[in-house]
C-alpha cells in the first residue's frame, strides 16, 4: 500500500500541494486528476522519492520513501517524456535498467518487445512518440515493481496507439497483481479502467471517487420548465450546463432536498441521464479540464 500523510510542497513560493491524504491499495488502478497546475506531476514524483515534501509522510508498505532508499526499487516513475532514454539502444537499456531494479525480468522484456513488434537492435530515439511511449511501459512493467506511477501515458498518441496502451496497462494490472497510479487529462479512459479517483483542486484533495460506487453516489438529472431556468437552482445546485428553459444537474444520489428544489418549479420534463467521470470533474471543479 502506497500511503500519503498531510503532504505538502511548495517550490519558488509557491504552494502546489497542501495536506494531501489519500491511499493506494494493492492489485488497483488510481487516477490522479486535476486542472493544470494542480500538482499532479509534482505529487508522483514526490511519491518515487524523487523530490521529498516540505511536510508530511509518505509511505510504501509501510517504508518512508526517503529513509529507506530500497524502497525506491519496488516504485516506477514513468515520466510524460522519454528523452532520458533516447540515447540508450533497446539492448543498452537493459543494463541500465538492471542496475537500479535487480528483479528486472530481462527475458519477460523481450517477449514483450516482440509481442508488439518492436526491433531488438534499434535506438530509442529513432522511434515514434506512440512507440516511445509504449516502449517505457514495457520497461516499468519488466522490472517487476508492484508500484508503476505513469504521468500522461496517452498523451497526444494517436487512437490506435492508445487502445494498445491502455489495454497493455489492464492486463498487466490483472496479470502481476501490480499498483498503478495514472496521471491523466483523459477522463474518458480512467473512467474505463481506474479503480480509484483522486481529484485534485488547489493543491489539495477536493474528492475521491471509487468508480464502482460513482452512480450509486451522484445522478445526473435534465429538468426542463415553462418559465427561464430558475436562478435558485444555479446559485445553490451543481449545474452542469444549461440553455434557455433546460439544464442538465448534477445531485447527490440520495440528496432528497436538492431534487425537491427541481420539482418545487414544477418541471415539465425531469428525467435521469447516464452519468460520466467527467460530469463529477466539472460540477466539483468547474470549467474545462483542458484549460490551463
Amino acid at each position: 500500500m502506497i500511503k500519503l500523510n498531510n503532504v505538502s510542497k511548495t517550490l519558488d513560493g509557491s504552494t502546489i500541494l497542501e495536506h494531501v491524504d489519500f491511499q493506494v491499495q494493492p492489485g488497483t488502478i488510481t487516477g490522479i486528476v486535476g486542472r493544470n497546475g494542480a500538482g499532479k506531476t509534482t505529487l508522483l514524483r514526490m511519491i518515487s522519492g524523487i523530490i521529498h515534501p516540505d511536510k508530511g509522510a509518505i509511505t510504501v508498505d509501510g517504508k518512508s520513501v526517503f529513509r529507506e532508499p530500497n524502497v525506491k526499487q519496488n516504485v516506477v516513475f514513468v515520466p510524460d517524456s522519454t528523452d532520458a532514454l533516447k540515447a540508450y539502444s533497446v539492448k543498452e537499456i537493459v543494463k541500465f535498467y538492471k542496475v537500479v531494479y535487480p528483479s528486472f525480468d530481462e527475458n519477460y522484456y523481450y517477449q514483450l518487445l516482440d509481442k508488439f513488434n518492436f526491433k531488438k537492435t534499434g535506438k530509442i530515439k529513432q522511434m515514434s512518440k506512440g512507440q516511445k511511449a509504449l516502449f517505457s511501459l514495457i520497461l516499468a512493467f519488466s522490472t517487476n515493481a508492484q508500484y508503476i506511477l505513469l504521468d500522461e501515458p496517452t498523451d497526444g498518441l494517436d487512437v490506435i496507439i492508445k487502445k494498445d496502451i491502455l489495454q497493455f496497462i489492464a492486463e498487466e494490472v490483472a496479470k502481476q497483481d501490480v499498483s498503478v497510479i495514472i496521471s491523466s487529462h483523459r477522463l474518458d479512459e480512467l473512467e474505463k479502467m481506474a479503480d480509484h479517483i483522486v481529484v485534485l483542486k488547489d493543491g489539495t484533495v477536493e474528492s475521491e471517487v471509487e468508480m464502482e460506487a460513482l452512480k450509486q453516489q451522484y445522478k445526473k438529472v435534465q429538468v426542463a420548465y415553462n418559465e427561464p431556468f430558475p436562478n435558485d437552482i444555479q446559485d445553490h445546485l451543481d449545474v452542469l450546463s444549461q440553455a434557455g428553459r433546460v439544464g442538465v444537474v448534477l445531485i447527490k444520489e440520495d440528496d432528497a432536498e436538492s431534487e425537491a428544489v427541481l420539482r418545487q418549479y414544477n418541471p415539465i420534463l425531469f428525467e435521469e441521464l447516464p452519468l460520466t467521470l467527467e460530469d463529477v470533474f466539472v460540477a466539483k471543479l468547474g470549467g474545462d479540464l483542458y484549460v490551463s
